[in-house]
């Protein structure tokens, strides 16, 4: 797997993408929020879903009434779909190991920039609606 610069939720980091066809990985990301380095594997599994049901049209079945605490304003239903195994690094030593293990440019690609603490807003700046839209159209 290659190691590049990307970002997610905003926030710049790393992805790894597969190098070969028979890698046993299909993607992986690192999400600076949770610390955490997802991987996506080759192999699929069934599993259950909830679903917008759908009617003859292919649109979103809207529900006549909702219930109290029901966000959603249309039908679902549970199916299974193929999805792609997971697989979730949360501990530092175990994200070192594995680009290690599997990063082909990983002596040229410092990941451990994107393990800093991603910066906080100032507080002082959050008490009026301007400078609060102010901080949200800076990033």
């Amino acid at each position: 797997m290659m190691l590049i610069k990307s970002s997610w939720k905003g926030h710049p980091t790393f992805k790894l993408i597969p190098t070969t066809e028979n890698c046993v990985y299909v993607e992986g990301i690192y999400d600076r929020e949770l610390n955490v380095l997802a991987l996506i594997g080759n192999i699929k599994k069934q599993q259950f879903h909830m679903l917008p049901k759908i009617d003859a049209n292919g649109d979103p079945e809207v529900r006549k009434s909702s219930k109290e605490g029901n966000q959603r304003p249309f039908k679902e239903e549970r199916r299974a779909i193929e999805t792609f195994q997971e697989y979730y690094l949360e501990d530092p030593a175990d994200i070192d190991y594995f680009i290690n293990s599997f990063a082909v440019n990983k002596d040229g690609f410092n990941y451990k920039e994107f393990f800093a603490p991603l910066p906080q807003p100032d507080a002082s700046q959050l008490g009026s609606i301007p400078n609060m839209m102010k901080l949200v159209s800076q990033q």
